[in-house]
């Protein structure tokens, strides 16, 4: 029988490169950086960007006009391309500084006010989240929901000048520091034949009544993670998101904004810069082991420019950036692998070995990699799909 050919598309995003005012932003960034490892506000480790909150910190960036880089003036921003901004955070990320306070509000909240807010929530919300004054969590996961945000079950139901919020949401990062937490409801009742209608999108105060935090600690019992539990949790009208029944299309906007950042791929870069350290440069396995690692890092960093450069042409990647992701997610877990592998050592929070400590504290943090942003499956899938393959 002859062969059935198949027709798949393929994911092409132009070159692109960083331009030397970009490059010459580079500079500042590591002498800010210098300045305050010599304050002691960042110790280079493994994950920071999802462990290190220090509202302070991140206040000091906005002073220098690093958060919001993007975004109109008229709002508290700068103006700056995307690219910019990659160096930015690229810096930020490779030094281990804690980031986390504002990370959410930078990368995908304060956007999704830019598109889809009202002109009154910008001109409130935006230039204090600019400043580094004001920062945001994320409610869409569920229990039993994993990354499927069409099955989410918390509702919001219409009382008079505003909704009643009603249901559970899981991973917030930083809820029970954060200020707000835009959160995805069920404003109409689900239809299966339709699951992605009736979906609306809700800033919620998280200093509300009726909303409960509550902590969900990793495994080496620190908190980030939370559970928000919302009991007829009241939100105006004026604290709508965008369009009732949008919630879908507005959500999945923001996805190439959260999965495609330098983030995905360098969580494990202290780990990999620590083993380079410790590494017998005469032996070959352990170079081949290494030389693989910076490839792919190298690799997923173009891709991750390369993003960058489309957001910047107001284009919407969502394929590639899932691709980030994924690839990231495997790169950062096979870090933790080529050093257990490759390294005389064990891992040890308490060990006088600084590779020890670091090398556990990557172990430890790991199974929170494939959770944010979506698991490793969904994320396949949607690169599937845009490939033509299912």
């Amino acid at each position: 029988m002859p062969a059935t050919s198949t027709t798949t598309a393929t994911i092409r995003l132009p070159d692109a490169g960083l331009p030397p005012t970009a490059e010459a932003l580079r500079g500042e960034v590591r002498e800010f950086l210098r300045a305050e490892r010599e304050r002691g506000t960042i110790q280079g480790t493994s994950d920071a960007w999802l462990a290190g909150f220090d509202a302070g910190f991140s206040g000091r960036l906005g002073d220098r006009g690093w958060l919001g880089m993007t975004w109109p003036r008229r709002y508290g921003g700068h103006e700056q391309p995307s690219l910019h901004r990659f160096v930015v955070i690229e810096e930020l990320l490779a030094a281990g500084a804690p980031v986390v306070a504002h990370w959410v509000t930078d990368r995908q909240s304060g956007p999704a006010l830019l598109r889809y807010g009202t002109e009154e929530q910008r001109e409130r919300l935006l230039p204090e989240m600019a400043r580094g004054r004001s920062f945001f969590a994320i409610g869409m996961s569920e229990p039993d929901s994993g990354s499927d945000l069409a099955s989410v079950r918390t509702t919001a139901r219409r009382d008079g000048a505003g909704w009643r919020l009603n249901g559970t949401k899981v991973w917030t990062s930083q809820a029970h520091q954060c200020d707000y937490m835009i959160t995805l409801c069920r404003t109409s009742p689900r239809d299966d034949a339709a699951r992605h209608d009736g979906l609306s999108q809700f800033i919620v105060d998280l200093r509300s009544p009726g909303l409960t935090i509550s902590p969900i600690r990793l495994l080496d019992g620190e908190h980030h993670f939370n559970e928000v539990l919302l009991e007829d949790v009241f939100v105006g009208d004026d604290m709508v998101l965008g369009e009732i029944g949008s919630g879908w299309r507005q959500v999945t906007s923001e996805l190439a904004f959260e999965r495609s950042g330098p983030e995905r791929f360098l969580s494990t870069l202290p780990l990999l810069v620590a083993l380079v350290r410790v590494a017998d440069p005469d032996d070959r396995r352990q170079a081949v082991a290494i030389g693989q690692l910076v490839a792919q890092l190298w690799t997923l960093r173009r891709l991750s420019v390369q993003i960058a450069a489309a957001l910047d042409r107001g284009e919407a990647p969502d394929v590639a950036a899932a691709l980030v992701k994924d690839l990231g997610t495997t790169l950062e877990n096979e870090i933790i692998d080529v050093a257990r592998s490759v390294a005389p050592v064990e891992p040890s929070a308490t060990a006088a070995d600084p590779f020890a400590r670091e090398l556990a504290r990557a172990v430890l943090h790991a199974p929170g990699f494939t959770l944010r942003g979506g698991t490793n499956e969904v994320l396949r899938g949607i690169v599937a799909r845009g490939l033509g393959l299912r």
